[in-house]
């Protein structure tokens, strides 16, 4: 008789639950999280074990590997799914959460989740704590600015690099607020130094890497764009349809729809990772602002935005540009934007590109 197994996993400590076929509960137990653990725990249904579910968190790029290499037959889940299926449950326990997932194990109505090497997760963890450096940047620098306008002071249009001296000399006749001024302006210092250090191991690494290299000769979309895209994705034969990335991505409307009185399309849905989906958005944002020269979807999405308006053209831009990218890496291929432009204007604006990131890396 076929046994399945659910895994509630959690930092110290995970709830294991395995059933049969029918749905009887076979075992229930509480263990360490850790992989040699668990295993000895479905040892005695190593033979019969089928399908052993966990949800996708944060333990799973490493729990996940580790079980598989063990020999149990492991399989992560998505925890939108997870989450939805097991919403009726009245009490919610460890117990009950491993309770369900065996039984989603059992009936086979569940979403597997993908889990990405390695070497992706790495780059990825580059790319957060890029990410985190900037926003502690932001925040720090605008709580400077707003502390000031308590004191009448407003800095205006300062430049980052002036920004320092232009508040020292504001606060130059109060000690008091100096001192706090400079406590603050040497944290921002440390900050934005750090950050240009991930920020230029991130563009080597995009520089140095032949897809990402590809993809960077899209208007708009640089070396963090295509280091997040190629991450995020890792392998393009997950996805049978290039258009499927724009969903994965939360680039695509909602649908409620119910009989024949209701049928709403709302706004995309935002699933799926949402530094990517940013950093796409972003990208559409500067083909349709910055990029003067000529292509396909950039007058596409002007033409749209005159219809609409260019919040709704960006994203639009955003899920094309996901659909291309995905069938460039798919096929091979290269990025031509406007095939009735003068080779020499392409050439041109790839090596001025190409030059920007040059200096960036210096």
């Amino acid at each position: 008789m076929n046994s399945f197994a659910g895994l509630d996993v959690s930092i110290d400590e995970t709830a294991i639950c395995v059933v049969d076929e029918h749905g009887e509960v076979l075992c229930r137990a509480a263990v360490p999280t850790d992989p040699a653990a668990i295993a000895k725990v479905l040892e005695p249904w190593s033979a019969t074990m089928k399908r052993v579910g966990h949800e996708a968190g944060a333990l799973s790029p490493w729990l996940h590997p580790e079980l598989k290499a063990i020999g149990v037959p492991v399989v992560c889940l998505e925890t939108r799914h997870v989450r939805a299926s097991m919403g009726a449950q009245r009490n919610k326990t460890d117990a009950s959460d491993a309770l369900g997932i065996a039984h989603l194990m059992r009936t086979g109505w569940f979403r597997q989740a993908h889990i990405k090497t390695e070497a992706s997760y790495r780059m990825r963890l580059l790319l957060t704590q890029r990410r985190n450096l900037k926003r502690k940047f932001l925040d720090i620098e605008n709580t400077i600015r707003h502390s000031l306008k308590a004191f009448g002071i407003r800095l205006g249009k300062v430049g980052r690099g002036g920004m320092e001296n232009a508040v020292r000399e504001a606060v130059a006749d109060d000690p008091m607020t100096a001192g706090l001024m400079d406590c603050m302006l040497r944290a921002r210092h440390a900050l934005w130094v750090e950050y240009l250090a991930l920020h230029k191991l991130a563009t080597q690494l995009a520089m140095r890497d032949e897809l990402c290299r590809r993809f960077m000769a899209i208007p708009g979309v640089g070396p963090i764009t295509a280091l997040h895209f190629s991450s995020a994705i890792e392998d393009p034969t997950r996805f049978r349809r290039s258009r499927n990335v724009a969903a994965y991505f939360g680039l695509t409307s909602k649908r409620w729809q119910s009989g024949t009185s209701i049928d709403v399309k709302g706004r995309i849905s935002k699933a799926g990772d949402p530094d990517v989906r940013r950093a796409l958005y972003e990208a559409a944002s500067a083909m349709l602002t910055r990029f003067k020269g000529a292509d396909l979807v950039k007058s596409w999405g002007l033409k749209l935005a005159k219809t609409k308006c260019h919040a709704k053209a960006r994203v639009a831009v955003a899920r094309k540009l996901a659909v291309i990218m995905h069938a460039m890496w798919r096929d091979g291929t290269t990025y031509v934007g406007d095939p009735s432009a003068d080779q020499h204007d392409i050439d041109a604006w790839n090596a001025a590109k190409v030059q920007r990131l040059s200096r960036a890396r210096s």
